[in-house]
């Protein structure tokens, strides 16, 4: 048994496009931004989705949006999204890439938000 929950909403960007895309959501939503710490592809734009990270994240691909899945156990969670339909594409520090039926993006992460945040939003699978 394990829990998961949807706990990001990235707006992914090519990187030479990541500082327009960065000034126009900021206004658009109206949010300040912060950069995530120690990932430099990442910058937060703040409580744009309350109880969501929703941040630009500069990729060297197309223009697109992915959620991000937080889970208490990443490869039972990768398999159970894998049985439903979805394909690995590639895992990187943790992190697992699928493409979903219909072709959209998602990641398979490991828990970052608090304790608490992802006990109140978790779903738990069998």
């Amino acid at each position: 048994m394990h829990r998961s929950r949807v706990s990001t909403f990235l707006i992914d960007v090519p990187k030479d496009r990541a500082g327009e895309s960065e000034a126009f959501w900021a206004e658009a939503l109206g949010v300040s931004t912060e950069p995530e710490p120690g990932e430099p592809q990442y910058v937060v734009l703040k409580d744009a989705l309350p109880g969501f990270v929703t941040a630009i994240q500069a990729v060297d691909d197309e223009p697109r949006y992915h959620l991000d899945i937080e889970t208490d156990d990443v490869p039972a969670e990768v398999a159970r999204l894998v049985g439903l339909g979805a394909v690995e594409v590639s895992s990187w520090q943790g992190c697992h890439t699928l493409r979903a039926p219909g072709g959209h993006l998602l990641c398979v992460i490991p828990l970052h938000s608090s304790r608490d945040e992802f006990e109140a939003a978790a779903r738990t699978w069998a």
